[in-house]
């Protein structure tokens, strides 16, 4: 069976268990924080990232590799199309979303999520770089109703752990929505995916789990 390794605060593992859910593939879970030194962990992920794998075969790393690994054992349910050039289209999304959008955002993060503080310079350019992709973005997007098109997909397992993040951290960073202000309804898109079973389970343990993390920081 699949150990899934990490912890559900975090976005991409958030999205690899989005993908077990809706492919109906039984995995267990291990709580594992990033950044951690312990070589039982850098010998999967040699970096200490989260999230990784175990499996029978030996430990994987980097969300994208996993999911389609899971694609590939498990056929049924399928999150890319068989037509090679969509299933393509879907993993562009993929790139974009993480690479474009959300490793932007995330030098807001310290600031929004975390107490720290962003200085003008990290701002400014954080601002340039999401309205230039965020526009970008809504080139590739269909959201008829799923990022992809009609059905739900890869895409929309990165897009629903990580677009409200860009949100959040642009409105509480830059005193702006820049999703929203570039006329992209995240929050009815998010709506609509948090109706599937998966995406409540993973909505729940994600509560359950920063309801924990902030009980043990006040003991």
């Amino acid at each position: 069976m699949i150990t899934l390794c990490g912890f559900s605060l975090s976005n991409y593992f958030n999205k690899v268990k989005l993908v077990l859910l809706e492919k109906g593939i039984p995995f267990t879970e291990e709580r594992v924080m990033t950044k951690s030194t312990d070589e039982a962990v850098l010998s999967c992920t040699p970096l200490g990232k989260i999230p990784f794998i175990r499996t029978e075969q030996g430990p994987l790393c980097e969300s994208q590799a996993i999911v389609d690994y899971l694609e590939a054992i498990e056929p049924k349910n399928p999150l890319t199309p068989a037509d090679p050039y969509a299933a393509a289209k879907v993993r562009e999304l993929v790139i974009f979303i993480e690479l474009h959008l959300e490793l932007v955002a995330r030098e807001l993060y310290g600031q929004a999520f975390f107490g720290g503080s962003a200085d003008e310079a990290t701002k400014e350019r954080a601002r340039k770089l999401l309205t230039k992709h965020i526009a970008g973005f809504k080139r590739l997007a269909k959201f008829a109703p799923y990022v992809a098109g009609d059905s739900f997909t890869q895409a929309d397992c990165s897009a629903y752990v990580n677009l409200p993040l860009v949100a959040m951290a642009s409105k509480s960073v830059l005193g702006e929505d820049l999703l929203a202000a570039a006329g992209i309804d995240w929050k009815a898109y998010a709506k609509l995916i948090g109706e599937r079973p998966s995406a409540q389970r993973v909505a729940a343990d994600r509560k359950a789990d920063a309801e924990r993390m902030a009980a043990a920081a006040k003991t």
